[in-house]
């Protein structure tokens, strides 16, 4: 080479004006093709593996506070006043009682929240990718509201059900177990569904009931109940009739089967009907509701045996075959 001639390299403002990166990528390894080729290279894959992790630690995120939010309900660590009956009732030596129910009523929740957020932080994220490899995504957004609303129309029972199985879990308003009236079934609660409630009635049969055809529900399993019988005494002395009837129920309160079925002791409140084949007294007991059908039973029993055993029936029976007196011309 001749002494005279200077090797010069090419100019870095021409090759790359304006971009500092491509500049520095030239100055670092000297080749044009790199340089030229740097925001493709370099910075889209960074972009698009940065929108990939920043994906998954916000899916990673809200996966954990939904999953705390859970177990906190699952604890039972909610204020006293808000509890379930049969939470209250609990005693210390049981400790916290946590239902099996409210268990799975917030692991049914949490995983259809946690689906939720999946589908729709992914989804944004792969409109994003899209969107660095330089898709139009305008068209794309448009098609897909397009179809949304033809799946709308035609799925729009099925969003119905979803939607009602999700506010009836966030609502409590029934569990496995509980006995309920549909409407159209009655019976016990057997399976809980975001889409489809089972219920098994007296008969043994299994009603699928779909959650957005439900329009109202009577709960019979949550918190208390009121035992309610009504004894027909004839025409004997009321007030003896209700100082027998009270003993007998309180004898069945005392008992200690049934100690923790009465949440107040049974009254007999006094006469409720009269007609032409004599009073009627009611007695009334609130209980829970677990122990609503064996109290009533054990309860009906102890008044029935209380008016054989002091001889009321007797006479009730008396008084019946008593000749009535003829209703007078109108």
């Amino acid at each position: 080479m001749p002494s005279g001639d200077v090797f010069q390299s090419p100019d870095i403002t021409k090759l790359c004006p304006g971009d500092a990166l491509c500049s520095r990528v030239y100055e670092w390894t000297g080749n044009q093709f790199l340089a030229n080729g740097s925001y493709v290279i370099i910075v889209k894959p960074l972009r698009i593996i940065g929108i990939i992790l920043l994906a998954m630690l916000i899916r990673f995120l809200l996966h954990r506070a939904i999953k705390r939010l859970t177990n906190t309900t699952t604890r039972a660590s909610m204020p006293a006043l808000l509890r379930p009956l049969k939470e209250k009732q609990a005693t210390a030596e049981e400790g916290q009682f946590i239902p099996e129910r409210r268990r799975q009523r917030a692991e049914a929740i949490g995983s259809v929240l946690r689906s939720f957020v999946t589908a729709v932080v992914f989804a944004l994220a792969a409109l994003l990718v899209l969107g660095e490899f330089g898709f139009n995504l305008a068209p794309l957004v448009a098609s897909a509201g397009i179809v949304g609303v033809a799946l709308g129309f035609g799925a729009q029972s099925l969003v119905k059900d979803l939607i009602a199985g999700l506010f009836m879990l966030l609502e409590d308003q029934y569990g496995v177990g509980d006995s309920v009236d549909l409407g159209d079934a009655s019976g016990v609660v057997e399976t809980v569904g975001l889409r489809v409630t089972t219920v098994r009635d007296g008969r043994g049969v299994l009603w699928y009931v779909r959650n957005g055809e439900i329009v109202r529900v009577g709960n019979k399993s949550q918190g208390w109940a009121m035992v309610v019988i009504d004894i027909p005494i004839g025409f004997v002395n009321s007030e003896e009739a209700m100082v027998v009837l009270r003993a007998a129920a309180q004898t069945v309160a005392d008992d200690p089967e049934h100690a923790k079925e009465f949440l107040e002791p049974p009254d007999v409140v006094g006469v409720e009907t009269l007609t032409v084949d004599g009073a009627t007294i009611r007695t009334i007991a609130k209980t829970t509701a677990d122990g609503q059908i064996p109290v009533q039973r054990d309860l009906r029993r102890a008044l029935t045996e209380a008016l054989e055993t002091s001889g009321i029936s007797e006479r009730i029976a008396a008084s019946r075959l008593m000749p009535r007196p003829a209703t007078p011309p109108q």
